[in-house]
């Protein structure tokens, strides 16, 4: 099923309507789908680079609301909706597990992790900071700074690359954004040893 649903969300991406699928699948991916704008967003930027970083506003715009949509379901309909999802994708057992552990500061952490490098996955960020009672305007500023660094890194690899940097970012990127993501845990957690 995965591998059709990215294969469908690739198909997206000659369409004329290609724009506004992009946004769609910006904003649900931070609270409800599997699939990365990114499928999506890499074909489009590299058919089109003199439009690269307008790609990149609207998947960065649109990923914040989407995880704005994931906070207030957290916040406001976790039972009701939210833990639903969760199930249906898998996730409800290591949700719960997080949720019972996470304090502010590790969930602060985990929003800037799972927006560059999706560790963990955003759409389990969003709920999860919607049902800690994160500040909303906290929540979306750390998404503004994660998503928009993402999308404008790519966009700018994209644009000054090209198709040749293609294999690279499709392969390696997402390593090395998950890389600097455990540096920045460990970074925390050194950090918090050591004062503690």
């Amino acid at each position: 099923m995965l591998r059709k649903l990215y294969a469908w969300t690739l198909s997206l991406a000659g369409r004329k309507a290609a724009e506004a699928w992009l946004a769609l699948i910006a904003f649900v991916e931070s609270s409800v789908f599997l699939v990365p704008a990114d499928v999506l967003f890499l074909p489009m930027a590299l058919a089109r680079p003199e439009r690269a970083y307008r790609y990149a506003f609207v998947a960065t715009a649109a990923s914040v609301a989407g995880g704005i949509a994931g906070w207030m379901l957290g916040y406001y309909a976790y039972e009701a909706v939210a833990k639903p999802v969760l199930e249906f994708y898998g996730k409800l057992e290591a949700f719960e597990q997080l949720k019972s552990h996470v304090t502010e500061g590790q969930l602060n952490l985990l929003l800037v992790t799972s927006g560059l490098a999706h560790l963990p996955p955003i759409k389990i960020v969003t709920i999860l900071a919607g049902v800690a009672h994160i500040k909303l305007w906290h929540f979306v500023l750390s998404a503004i700074v994660a998503r928009g660094f993402r999308f404008y890194l790519l966009a700018f690899l994209l644009r000054r690359y090209g198709e040749p940097i293609q294999a690279f970012v499709e392969k390696r990127l997402g390593l090395i954004l998950g890389a600097v993501a455990v540096g920045l845990i460990v970074l925390y957690v050194a950090y918090h040893l050591l004062a503690g």
